[in-house]
């Protein structure tokens, strides 16, 4: 049996629950945004626009919640500066220390992109629309891209370097996540999209349908390669169940039968939507309470 099974808990509860959702989200949001942006059409920036205006807000939420997690959130802070000398404070070896500045990086860029999305519609000057047009828009959109990769994927890297039931035992939750959080971040812009039809959405829902299926098969590839003797105490009981339900069948199989099979008219694109959002927020209750509970 692992050694992780004697390991005590980080007592992660439902802030580190909604900061993995959220902060998928938006990673995932902001990348899919800066790929229409970069490669798509003058007619998919609206879209590329939505994706902005969820990411950084997500951004903020996100930060919010890792902040109202610390035993001690007035002291926040000293993940990125030394509370003595008043420097930087990266630690590439600590992954605490590689999401704080990962995240915060996301924040900053996605905050340039929020800005100018702004000003391409008039709201802020227009010629802070740069920053999401032209050379400087470009580099904004890669940076911002990559640091929304990363954060989508680093929350399940970061449970794998956890000495912890489950989460030691596979290096796969990596890609879970990042792959989990594309599938959200489309399904929350072809929700609030206004325009459904569109060539974009269209092909914001097929990307969906293959990155689901792409879902279904690392998770499991993940549960095969922990093995039997760490599942049984884990996921062998209601945990399973949720698994089984929320994420698989709910979260995965019907949205594709809604995708492939269309049954219920216009409305199969928006409830195909919720259901990957709600499938995505169970696969990250699951993976971390369950866990948590052992």
């Amino acid at each position: 049996m692992p050694d992780s099974f004697f390991t005590h808990s980080p007592e992660w509860r439902w802030w580190i629950v909604f900061y993995f959702f959220i902060g998928g989200i938006s990673g995932g949001a902001f990348a899919l945004a800066a790929l229409l942006r970069l490669f798509g059409q003058p007619g998919d920036r609206p879209l590329s626009r939505l994706g902005y205006y969820i990411a950084f807000p997500g951004s903020l939420i996100s930060g919010l919640l890792l902040i109202l997690d610390l035993k001690r959130p007035e002291r926040f802070w000293h993940m990125l500066i030394q509370s003595e000398t008043f420097r930087p404070a990266f630690k590439w070896w600590s992954p605490i220390s590689v999401g704080s500045w990962g995240l915060l990086a996301f924040g900053f860029f996605s905050f340039l992109a929020f800005v100018g999305a702004l000003a391409e519609v008039g709201i802020l000057p227009r010629g802070l629309s740069a920053l999401v047009n032209g050379t400087l828009g470009a580099i904004v959109n890669v940076l911002g891209g990559l640091s929304g990769f990363f954060l989508a994927g680093y929350t399940g890297v970061l449970l794998s370097t956890t000495n912890r039931p489950l989460w030691s035992d596979t290096v796969w939750f990596g890609l879970l996540f990042l792959v989990s959080g594309f599938s959200t971040g489309a399904a929350l812009l072809i929700l609030l999209s206004w325009r459904r039809d569109s060539p974009a959405v269209r092909w914001l829902k097929e990307l969906d349908s293959w990155t689901l299926i792409l879902e279904l098969v690392v998770l499991i590839v993940l549960l095969a390669s922990v093995g039997t003797a760490v599942l049984r105490p884990v996921l062998f009981n209601a945990w399973g169940v949720l698994l089984l339900v929320g994420v698989v069948l709910v979260g995965i199989l019907v949205p594709l039968l809604l995708h492939f099979r269309p049954l219920l008219g216009r409305l199969t694109v928006p409830s195909a939507a919720v259901l990957v959002l709600v499938g995505g927020f169970i696969l990250r209750v699951v993976m971390l309470l369950s866990s948590e509970a052992v």
